[in-house]
């Protein structure tokens, strides 16, 4: 049964730093896709950073330059580093994970959060300006 949690989240200033964790277990972390999501009181659920099984990442443009997305995968764990954070980046963050989909025969990453399975329980980011 695949098992995540969150942590690291929390309230910092506008320009602070926050790093996100997620711990994964139940399944066989390598080879799987791994992302962060985050959804805002009445906002829909929206991808931040995605990784996939080789190492390549993607981001959102609103996130560009700021923020990291890593993993360890001997400590089947997903990180987030964000800095230089603004208020608009309040919101809590999820880390989903699922495996590739096979499109027109090459295996690709899922974007969106309807196309994961699996789901952390969040972790709160307050940015106060």
């Amino acid at each position: 049964q695949v098992h995540l949690v969150e942590s690291g989240g929390g309230s910092v200033q506008s320009g602070g730093s926050l790093r996100l964790s997620c711990a994964a277990s139940g399944y066989n972390y390598n080879g799987y896709c791994m992302a962060w999501f985050r959804q805002a009181p009445g906002n829909v659920r929206e991808g931040v950073a995605a990784i996939e099984s080789d190492g390549t990442t993607s981001y959102a443009d609103s996130v560009k330059g700021r923020f990291t997305i890593s993993q360890d995968n001997a400590k089947n764990t997903l990180y987030l580093q964000m800095n230089s954070l603004k208020p608009e980046d309040t919101a809590m963050y999820y880390c989903a994970a699922d495996r590739p989909l096979s499109v027109a025969g090459t295996l690709t990453c899922p974007t969106r959060a309807y196309e994961y399975n699996y789901w952390g329980q969040g972790t709160q980011v307050t940015v106060s300006s």
